[in-house]
């Protein structure tokens, strides 16, 4: 089986997986890894019923699997208070049995986000989404200066990872410093994980 990077993400407005489509082109363009796109389901204070195993559109949703095998992971979600959205908390929150046997370990990873405003808490999104990953014991990515719409983009984009300002409504488009920005962290994470991969 031909080795994977997973880009795993929580989105319910549609921003986040775009961008999340994007990292995933870059780690295509490599030629070295297959992409699997992976997302998780929305929790809620009150369960009424069961929801499919199966999403009916977009990405299917994540398992421990899925995480354990993969070559390196892009882990992205829209901010909430300046912090992961609950649904991929309480995903990673599940992952025990993973940090417990080390499998994560050593394996490249870097983070994505997406926010209403440019103000939107970005930054403190990316940073909180790498805690859980430091604690597996993973090697962190962000985005190099040298990369040229880092020192250009007046929307998003972080030295700690892509980011997009999708705006009040959650429907403005990726500018082309973010489409960018976020291609170059998917080329970022494939490299690094070929490096890596023995």
């Amino acid at each position: 089986m031909q080795p994977y990077l997973l880009v795993l993400y929580y989105s319910r407005g549609g921003a986040t997986a775009n961008l999340a489509r994007h990292v995933a082109r870059g780690i295509q363009a490599s030629g070295t890894f297959d992409v699997r796109l992976r997302t998780v389901p929305p929790v809620a204070a009150e369960t009424e019923r069961t929801l499919p195993p199966v999403p009916p559109a977009g990405a299917v949703y994540c398992s421990n699997d899925d995480l354990a095998g993969c070559s390196g992971l892009a882990l992205g979600s829209p901010t909430r208070f300046g912090n992961m959205a609950a649904p991929l908390k309480h995903f990673l929150d599940g992952t025990v049995d993973l940090w417990l046997g080390r499998q994560l370990e050593g394996k490249p990873a870097a983070v994505f986000c997406s926010t209403g405003s440019l103000h939107g808490g970005q930054e403190s999104t990316l940073l909180s989404m790498m805690l859980p990953l430091l604690h597996h014991g993973m090697v962190l990515l962000g985005l190099p200066y040298s990369e040229p719409a880092l020192g250009s983009t007046r929307t998003g984009g972080t030295p700690y990872g892509a980011s997009h300002v999708a705006g009040p409504a959650g429907d403005a488009p990726l500018s082309a410093e973010e489409t960018t920005l976020a291609e170059a962290l998917g080329r970022r994470l494939a490299l690094t994980a070929a490096r890596l991969t023995p």
